[in-house]
């Protein structure tokens, strides 16, 4: 380890009741996609503050920044923060089930948790800062602020505009979410490429339907009379053709998954008068961009399908169009050594004490050792690729869904995968989603694996900063994958063709006389 690791090192440990403190107030905000203004805010006041170079509202997404500290001539080394919430997910930091002070369950609450991924990443990267100036290293660190990950907003549009430009190298942080990929560091298998879309459907000539139907009043004037089916069953037909036409999208064979969510349903109004406005989300998670192009024209003709059958036209707006992964070996090993110096994450009495608390409450019985074994063990990146190759087609090079996929074209990336808390369970049972998002907000359980992965991403970049050889190596073998680096002839250009859709409903917290609630305002029980 070199003296400017060591600084790395000494500074997170200095600084873990800061990192704790900072986890928890992002934990708190619970914003979520492309409203996420405290959480923004915070980073770049905090940012400015620590002397770096901020610009806000990165890309034209006014929760996004991108952030820089140069230190001289040198390489350039990029990391990143998340901070969006899930709505439906408020939970409090706490060992029962119950909202944050203030709110309902359906307000947004972190799953993943993403308030602690940025915070390991922020961490991270105030410690690297720290150790080059110390110790005199030249380069510069370059941090972008993420939203709306959970609907693989910001990074293509980053990509896009220029954002992972001139980048040595790019280390992308995790919290676990799924078996083998826990204290590693992927290897072959990247994530897949996502498109996601919103379709509007517009009644905005109902009077056209009437004259169909040989009536030439332009508004029904008897509520038994024929009226335009509008936008509210425009809606339902596409989810409904949509469902049903599902197994006929695609093949059989390489994991994939359609979702969808309903942002607005025709204004809530009863009367007779047919719904003006509808929207939907799909969200389309492949292997390839060729099976989301396919996933996409199938969507497109059962939204136009719909749109004539209830006397609307629609519009295709887009939220995501991201590639699929790119492997570096030489960035996964420096990684992987990192982690191997630090060791897994190591929860105390403190820790395990919270986790049978939230057992008992959940109605388990309390566990001497209540956290997953794997959480405090470290597994290689082959032989956790092993492991997730064995349910996937040799024909598949993709799996799951991350959009940390678009700096993979833009320079050498290593994504790692640092243990969140996770319980042990009686056989066959599963805990409610509550449990896991409380246990990412309790500075108990989750701050063990918020030092652990500033560490590692620390470690990893002084070693790209300090290390020529394994920078060199790095993009060597990025310049080999992509058939001569950026624009090689196995190169993927950024796919975003569109403006960041940051003016649709998307849910977020409101202020009215009322006081400050959620959008669907908390209802008095009766």
């Amino acid at each position: 380890m070199t003296p400017a690791q060591t600084t790395a090192l000494e500074f997170v440990d200095g600084t873990r009741h800061l990192l704790s403190a900072w986890t928890r107030t992002i934990f708190d905000f619970g914003e979520t996609a492309w409203r996420e203004y405290q959480s923004a805010a915070w980073y770049v006041d905090l940012l400015k503050r620590e002397g770096f170079s901020v610009e806000e509202g990165s890309g034209g997404m006014p929760t996004a920044f991108c952030a820089h500290w140069t230190n001289g001539p040198g390489p350039t080394i990029g990391m990143y923060a998340e901070y969006d919430a899930v709505p439906g997910n408020c939970q409090d930091a706490a060992t029962v089930r119950r909202p944050r002070p203030g709110l309902n369950e359906h307000a947004g609450g972190h799953t993943d948790p993403h308030s602690a991924l940025g915070m390991s990443s922020l961490g991270a990267l105030l410690a690297t800062r720290a150790a080059m100036q110390r110790h005199g290293l030249q380069g510069s660190l370059r941090f972008t602020g993420e939203p709306a990950e959970k609907v693989r907003g910001s990074k293509p549009i980053h990509a896009a505009r220029g954002y992972y430009d001139g980048l040595d190298a790019m280390l992308s942080f995790h919290p676990f979410y799924m078996l083998p990929l826990c204290n590693t560091v992927r290897w072959d298998t990247h994530c897949g490429a996502a498109y996601a879309m919103i379709y509007r459907f517009v009644c905005d000539t109902p009077e056209a339907w009437a004259r169909a139907a040989g009536d030439g009043a332009p508004i029904p004037q008897s509520h038994s009379a024929v009226r335009a089916p509008g936008a509210n069953d425009a809606l339902m037909m596409m989810y409904m053709a949509s469902k049903a036409l599902r197994d006929s999208m695609l093949p059989h064979q390489g994991g994939w998954s359609i979702s969808e969510a309903i942002l607005t349903a025709g204004q809530a109004t009863a009367d007779n008068l047919p719904a003006g406005l509808a929207e939907i989300q799909y969200m389309i998670r492949v292997p390839t961009v060729a099976m989301a192009e396919q996933a996409t024209a199938m969507l497109d003709a059962n939204a136009d399908a719909a749109a004539r059958m209830t006397g609307c036209r629609y519009e295709r707006h887009w939220v995501s169009k991201s590639r699929p992964g790119l492997a570096n070996h030489a960035m996964a090993r420096i990684a992987h050594e990192a982690l191997e110096t630090v060791g897994a994450p190591r929860w105390d009495e403190a820790g395990k004490a919270v986790a049978r608390e939230i057992q008992r409450n959940a109605g388990v019985e309390p566990m001497a050792e209540p956290l997953l074994d794997e959480c405090e063990r470290l597994i290689d990146p082959r032989e956790a690729e092993a492991i997730l190759r064995r349910d996937l087609a040799p024909s598949q090079l993709n799996s799951t869904s991350d959009d940390y996929t678009e700096m993979c074209w833009h320079a050498p990336t290593a994504r790692i995968y640092v243990a969140r808390p996770a319980l042990k369970g009686p056989p066959g049972f599963a805990y409610p989603s509550w449990v896991m998002n409380a246990l990412g907000g309790i500075a108990e359980t989750i701050d063990p694996m918020v030092v652990c992965a500033s560490k590692v991403l620390a470690l990893s970049a002084l070693r790209l900063v300090e290390d020529r050889a394994a920078r060199d190596a790095a993009r060597l073998e990025f310049v080999e994958r992509t058939g001569g680096g950026v624009g090689g002839d196995r190169w993927l250009p950024p796919l975003c063709d569109y403006q960041p859709p940051i003016h649709f409903r998307w849910p977020e917290y409101v202020t009215t006389p009322r006081g400050r609630d959620w959008w669907i305002p908390s209802v008095p029980a009766a």
